[in-house]
């Protein structure tokens, strides 16, 4: 019986290529599926939480959030990351609110060739580009900032007041039935930044919406919920903040990890913190009360005499970073989170 099924399953697939196109089925033991490329986030426990080291390419992301709670620095971080790899980078800035010093900062090759900015007057421009891009370029990264921004031409050439009810959730949900599939082709990573908005006359559950209409939810293989959390002072001025960064959805790995993730204002995205929560997490730096050690050896006590250390040892960080890397790629826990260990 295992024979002939294998001999019909294989008429079948040899069918089906002959009709429909040779890339329609395939077979998985026959190693069609290359391992999926990624683009690390700049922070390297909220990468340890994504569980495949970063965000995926030829996949559609979300980040949500309330304003002021660090989306645009995240996809900051992932561009400058995009950029290390070679890859191109188009930033569509549909709030018109990019500090190009600020990108700079944070590690964008702003004078570069690849690094390619639009202010596009309406929806349909900004969604055009995305497609041209991907066609045409292909493997890079898109950042949509933000969702929220968007305004489809209707509303632009219309009067204020007019009801434009749902133009642009329609206009998402044909344009990703397109996009999904020409940016897996062409191996482009596509991020969405988009608002949390309160849905009026909400009693009961969650009243928390994001624009767009529910294609980019459909869509999205990973959505990441940002919510600003503690201050970071230095005396008494705010100099940053602690950013919650919640996997609400995961195709390719367990999703509702956590990371906790602090931005420094001016400065973006506190890499040794990274570390150092990434580090405790998966076991590489060990905690006895206060103390911290890296493989016998005792680093320091409590938290910000390690962070001076790290600071300080470019090529300690390596070696934990190298450890960090390794024991994740070779156990993948899945058990707790890479967030705020205090």
């Amino acid at each position: 019986m295992g024979d002939l099924t294998d001999k019909k399953v294989s008429k079948f697939i040899e069918y089906a290529r002959k009709r429909r196109g040779k890339d329609v089925v395939m077979r998985l033991n026959e190693g069609a599926l290359e391992k999926t490329k990624v683009i690390s986030t700049g922070a390297l426990n909220l990468d340890l939480a994504l569980g495949i080291g970063g965000i995926p390419q030829g996949r559609v992301i979300e980040i949500y959030g309330n304003e002021g709670s660090g989306k645009t620095t995240l996809a900051l971080h992932i561009g400058a990351e995009a950029m290390k790899k070679g890859l191109p980078v188009l930033y569509i800035d549909a709030e018109n609110a990019l500090d190009p010093q600020y990108a700079m900062t944070i590690g964008l090759d702003t004078e570069s060739g690849n690094f390619i900015l639009s202010q596009p007057d309406d929806a349909e421009t900004a969604l055009g580009l995305i497609e041209d891009f991907a066609n045409v370029v292909g493997e890079g990264l898109i950042v949509v900032d933000s969702v929220a921004a968007l305004v489809p031409r209707q509303e632009l050439q219309g009067d204020i007041g007019d009801s434009n009810v749902a133009v642009l959730a329609r206009l998402m949900s044909q344009s990703l039935r397109r996009l999904a599939r020409t940016i897996k082709e062409r191996e482009t990573a596509l991020v969405f930044l988009n608002q949390i908005r309160e849905k009026v006359g909400v009693m009961y559950g969650n009243p928390e919406v994001t624009p767009g209409g529910r294609a980019l939810k459909f869509y999205s293989s990973v959505r990441m919920e940002v919510r600003r959390k503690e201050s970071i002072k230095q005396g008494t001025d705010i100099i940053g903040h602690d950013m919650r960064v919640k996997i609400t959805k995961n195709k390719l790995y367990p999703p509702y990890k956590e990371a906790i993730v602090r931005i420094i204002y001016g400065k973006g995205i506190d890499t040794i913190h990274a570390l150092m929560e990434a580090a405790i997490w998966t076991g590489v730096i060990e905690r006895n009360g206060s103390y911290y050690s890296f493989r016998g050896e005792r680093l320091a006590q409590g938290k910000e005499s390690l962070r001076k250390v790290l600071m300080a040892e470019e090529d300690l960080r390596e070696k934990i970073r190298e450890a960090v890397l390794a024991t994740a790629s070779g156990e993948q826990k899945g058990q707790g989170e890479p967030s705020d260990a205090s």
